[in-house]
């Protein structure tokens, strides 16, 4: 039956393919997106920014709540 279902489904093969390679763009993106170095980078950059003058507090506390919610993975 497997063999059947596969030789069937052959002309679909692009179409698999092509969800299987968005799939694994997904899983890599959001690996980077939450990797705690990544996080931690822009976190320097944060304070740095807030430092320098460029950013206000209240800016610098929103943007830090969210990176911090990264780290923590939600």
């Amino acid at each position: 039956m497997g063999l059947i279902t596969e030789v069937l489904l052959l002309p679909f093969a692009p179409v698999r393919g092509s969800f299987w390679a968005m799939e694994q763009l997904l899983n890599e993106a959001e690996r980077q997106y939450y990797d705690p170095a990544v996080v931690r980078a822009e976190l320097a950059r944060l304070e740095a920014q807030l430092m320098a003058g460029e950013i206000d507090q209240e800016t610098f506390d929103r943007i830090e709540d969210q990176l911090l919610d990264r780290l923590e993975g939600k």
